[in-house]
């Protein structure tokens, strides 16, 4: 879902949000989750944000305020994962649009980011090729420095940083996506690669796990005496 009946405002359909997001690019961002995804890869650990109905309808208009309130709190970057955000790529191209014109505004002289490197990072499991051959995908992602695309593939893990398979690339797309990724392009991890955040009578997994690595979290658990339930990997 994209607009809401009788609302001229662009809508985005959303599963959560979260600031400060540790584990999804450099340093400390404001994380974005759509909620919808019609690509439902095996394997997925966010099988909760598949269902298009599922989440709640957030204006654009807010999540940009959430974005300059990130700022004015030091974040270092917007990363927008899923579900699937190239699912609604009208209102994706707003919220990015937007986001750009509130990074610039920060970054300026006397605002609240006056000078620093702050960059916008976005997941998609559409390849790239099927982004650029669609007009309304392609203009959604035009504000986006970064680009990690690609179909999650279980059967073929890496410990490539900020990527679930090895067969998905992270791509810079403007000068500042160069500057600030080049490190981090053949950068691997072997330690957890998991924030966990209590939310409201959950916890929250943010972050791209290596292989088996909810696995043994959830052995730990269990010798804790503590049992999941409504594991968002599981089907």
């Amino acid at each position: 879902m994209e607009n809401v009946p009788g609302c001229a405002e662009p809508t985005l359909r959303i599963s959560q949000t979260h600031f400060p997001v540790e584990t999804l690019g450099p340093g400390r961002r404001l994380g974005i989750w759509s909620q919808g995804c019609g690509l439902a890869c095996a394997g997925c650990m966010s099988r909760h944000t598949w269902d298009p109905s599922g989440g709640a309808s957030r204006t654009v208009s807010s999540l940009l305020g959430l974005w300059r309130e990130a700022l004015a709190r030091g974040a270092d970057g917007l990363t927008v994962s899923g579900g699937e955000p190239l699912d609604q790529p009208t209102a994706l191209e707003a919220l990015l649009a937007g986001a750009a014109r509130a990074r610039a505004e920060a970054v300026a002289p006397g605002g609240p980011a006056a000078g620093r490197e702050i960059d916008i990072l976005l997941y998609t499991g559409y390849e790239e090729e099927e982004v650029e051959a669609d007009a309304v995908r392609s203009a959604a992602v035009r504000h986006a420095d970064v680009l990690v695309s690609g179909r999650f593939r279980a059967a073929e893990p890496t410990a490539l940083v900020w990527r679930g398979s090895a067969n998905q690339p992270m791509r810079p797309r403007t000068e500042r996506g160069r500057a600030r990724y080049q490190e981090h392009l053949a950068r691997t991890e072997s330690g957890p690669r998991l924030q966990m955040v209590e939310g409201d009578g959950d916890v929250r997994l943010y972050g791209v796990p290596r292989r088996g690595e909810l696995a043994a979290l959830e052995r730990r658990l269990r010798r804790a005496g503590i049992a999941l339930t409504g594991a968002s990997w599981r089907p």
